[in-house]
């Protein structure tokens, strides 16, 4: 019996790629050969194409944010792994504009490297490319040597903060400085109850007790620091926000965007709930929500956890937030 339920182990990846594609190919289209998604319908004001990509087992990230609004292209790579340099490349070429392309990385070694690598060669070519690198996990934030913070959830909220700036003429410099100034302004923190399972067998990547939680779990199922005990999830929310807010440090009153996500495996029934919690404690912390999303954006295969992201809003991060969007989960 496989642990996952795949026609063949290997073919996971692309028989879902073939899936998702056919569930929405009025937005999305595939290009097997080198390995990427692209928009059906990009923007026709779009000066820069924006690529991003990163290991699968996240879905629906990047995938799921392709079209009108955030990304021009995605390149999924196997699970957990950066996808290769390659496919960045192509999709790259693909979607580039007159003003370039702007590759959106997440924090992670083997993601800098190949699109580093593409970036080189696009370079060459001719093609102007630039990166904004994500890298808001707190529970990474050693201020030591190392690759600092990693890239998790709020990935979503630069995609779209960036895809609407694209969409309005945004150049590749000013879309550069305005990734930085979001990417600084936002910060996530996960915890999960129980492993994902390892897609070759099933077993879970780490053992927990059923009254302890990983606090500052990874999006790959990189342990955490500290194993706590298991608590209320309002005692639980306040060991997260309060960091959180403490690192970003908004003025009183000042607006926030709060993303709740799911790991994989919590319940839409919980993260409504923690929605509402989350909302309340920071009324209550004097730092009221502007916008609040919730769902599954930046998945752990099948962990039970959840992540909290803050980002500090500006007037124009809200009207860029609330732009149109048109892709395979964000519509509005």
């Amino acid at each position: 019996m496989p642990a996952y339920f795949a026609t063949e182990p290997e073919s996971l990846l692309a028989d879902a790629l073939n899936g998702f594609c056919r569930a929405h190919t009025d937005l999305v289209v595939r290009d097997a050969g080198n390995g990427y998604l692209r928009a059906r319908h990009p923007s026709r004001d779009r000066r820069v194409g924006l690529v991003s990509g990163g290991g699968s087992g996240h879905e629906p990230l990047h995938i799921g944010f392709v079209g009108a609004g955030m990304l021009d292209a995605a390149c999924p790579g196997r699970v957990f792994t950066s996808p290769h340099n390659r496919q960045i490349l192509e999709a790259s070429r693909a979607v580039a504009g007159p003003g370039g392309v702007l590759h959106i990385v997440k924090n992670y070694t083997g993601d800098r490297i190949n699109f580093g690598i593409a970036a080189e060669r696009l370079a060459h070519l001719g093609i102007p490319c630039a990166r904004v690198l994500v890298d808001d996990d707190l529970a990474t934030a050693t201020g030591g040597p190392g690759p600092g913070r990693r890239g998790t959830a709020a990935t979503v909220l630069v995609e779209k903060v960036l895809g609407a700036a694209a969409d309005r003429g945004a150049g590749l410099p000013e879309l550069v400085r305005l990734g930085e100034r979001v990417t600084a302004r936002c910060r996530s923190l996960a915890v999960a109850s129980r492993a994902h399972g390892l897609p070759a067998t099933g077993a879970p990547a780490f053992e927990l007790a059923a009254d302890e939680v990983e606090f500052g779990v990874g999006i790959h199922g990189e342990r955490a620091e500290r194993t706590i005990p298991g608590e209320p999830l309002n005692r639980l929310l306040e060991r997260m926000t309060d960091p959180l807010l403490a690192a970003l440090a908004p003025a009183r009153g000042e607006p926030v965007i709060l993303l709740v996500n799911g790991l994989g495996a919590v319940t839409d029934l919980e993260l409504y709930a923690i929605l509402d919690a989350g909302e309340r404690l920071l009324h209550k912390r004097g730092t009221p929500p502007a916008r609040c999303a919730v769902g599954e954006f930046v998945t752990t295969l099948d962990m039970r956890g959840f992540s909290l992201t803050l980002l500090v809003a500006d007037e124009e991060t809200l009207d860029l937030y609330d732009a149109p969007v048109h892709t395979p989960v964000w519509r509005w």
